[in-house]
C-alpha cells in the first residue's frame, strides 16, 4: 500500500515505542481492517497483534484515513486490552 504519514503519527508512534516497520507491516498485511467509530466517512483502523521483547502481546492500532488519495496515517498506539478492540476470535 501507497500511502502517506502525518507528523501526528510519527510523533506517536516515537512516543509509544511502535517503530515504523511495524507500522509498515500492519498497513501491509493487517489482521483486521475496521471501521473508526469516529463516523467520519473513510476512516479505517488496521490492527495487529504483535510480539514486543520482554513485554508481550499488544493489539497495535493503526489509524487511517483512506479517503484520501494515497491514504492518510493518522495515528497509532498499542494496546495490552486486545479482546476489548480486537473482533472475533483471537
Amino acid at each position: 500500500m501507497i500511502y502517506v504519514m502525518s507528523n501526528h503519527v510519527l510523533e506517536r508512534a516515537q512516543e509509544r515505542g511502535i517503530s515504523l516497520l511495524t507500522i509498515d507491516a500492519i498497513l501491509e498485511n493487517p489482521h483486521q481492517i475496521i471501521a473508526d467509530e469516529s463516523g467520519e466517512t473513510g476512516q479505517q483502523v488496521y490492527q495487529s497483534i504483535v510480539s514486543f521483547e520482554e513485554k508481550g502481546d499488544y493489539l497495535v492500532r493503526v489509524f487511517v484515513n483512506t479517503a484520501k488519495a494515497p491514504p492518510v496515517v493518522k495515528s497509532a498506539y498499542k494496546t495490552s486490552k486486545i479482546s476489548k478492540y480486537y473482533e472475533g476470535e483471537i
